[in-house]
């Protein structure tokens, strides 16, 4: 099992997926206010943008907090007491960015569709992001209490040195399972900024001009991407809780699969949602539905290509090899 280095050091680096995130929000939250879109939302609606950034700031203190404890409450030092309280904020700054993220549906889908379709989105989205955030964590801790407890014993049993490295190392000396979860979980870090960039942009379009003279096409394809960006947040963000909630921060070859699996399906409605927003670009410049069409497809293609294609071909290549 891990040490309480390691389980440290994972926390910070599972805040640290989240904090940078949270700053792109905020800024493109307060920058929506100054947008001319802005004045044509419903007095309603103007207010839930003030109650989404109130929730982005809440989850942001949470988030940060964590590293002035570790500074000034326990001076740089790993404790059990640094973990524990990092993952519990962890934990409740994952709520308020749930429910930032539904009202920021709702207010997007409002202006296009209307008022009942915004209520929708925003609850699907809030629902979503709470369901794997929360519901599945809980579900699981209860499923895999047992065995990690099991797996603790049996740590606590063995001998420091050569067995513990040796099992590490796992057979044939491959990659040791603390740096598997390093490597899963800075990739999650690698991809997460530039998506929540692109969800605050695909926000704040929706409150320009520009977007208000778009034929209505490009308006719902851009609001489809922005729902599979923030699906794609959503799965990003998912590795780091269940590691709080299920694992309580140890190393297991379980949550390493987890966490694998969950990155690579979240790379999927990336390239859409990409594709989906060169359609819109390339729309408004060319005022071409067939260059915008191709052009979204090239970039999809290409995207899974170097994802998917290109991976899967390369892996079959090793086992047969093997």
């Amino acid at each position: 099992m891990a040490k309480i280095k390691d389980k440290v050091g994972y926390a910070l680096d599972e805040a640290r997926m989240l904090v940078l995130g949270a700053q792109v929000l905020i800024g493109f939250q307060f920058r929506s206010v100054f947008e001319p879109g802005f004045e044509s939302l419903s007095l309603p609606s103007q207010l839930l943008k003030l109650v989404g950034l109130a929730l982005m700031l809440v989850a942001l203190g949470l988030i940060i907090s964590p590293s002035a404890y570790h500074r000034l409450v326990e001076g740089g030092e790993d404790t059990e007491e640094q973990h524990r309280y990092t993952s519990n904020l962890m934990t409740w700054a994952l709520l308020p960015f749930a429910l930032g993220l539904g009202v920021d549906l709702f207010v997007a889908v409002q202006k296009v569709f209307g008022w009942k379709a915004g209520a929708a989105a925003g609850l699907l989205g809030w629902l979503l992001a709470s369901s794997f955030w929360y519901l599945l964590g809980f579900y699981m801790r209860r499923e895999r209490a047992d065995e990690i407890a099991a797996e603790k014993k049996k740590s606590r049993d063995e001998e420091e040195g050569e067995m513990g490295e040796e099992k590490d190392a796992g057979p044939g000396g491959k990659t040791k399972l603390t740096d598997k979860i390093k490597h899963v979980l800075t990739e999650c870090r690698v991809v997460l900024p530039g998506a929540q960039a692109l969800l605050g942009f695909q926000f704040v379009v929706i409150l320009t001009e520009s977007f208000d003279r778009l034929p209505n096409l490009s308006k719902y394809i851009h609001l489809a991407a922005l729902g599979l960006n923030a699906l794609t947040i959503v799965l990003l963000i998912t590795p780091a809780a269940y590691h709080r909630l299920v694992e309580r921060g140890e190393e297991t070859e379980h949550f390493h699969r987890f966490a694998s699996k969950i990155l690579v399906a979240a790379l999927v409605p990336l390239a859409l949602s990409l594709a989906g927003d060169v359609y819109v670009v390339v729309r408004k410049v060319t005022e071409s539905s067939l260059v915008s069409v191709v052009s979204a497809l090239v970039v999809l293609a290409i995207f899974w290509e170097l994802w998917f294609g290109l991976t899967l071909y390369r892996r079959t290549q090793r086992q047969y090899a093997d």
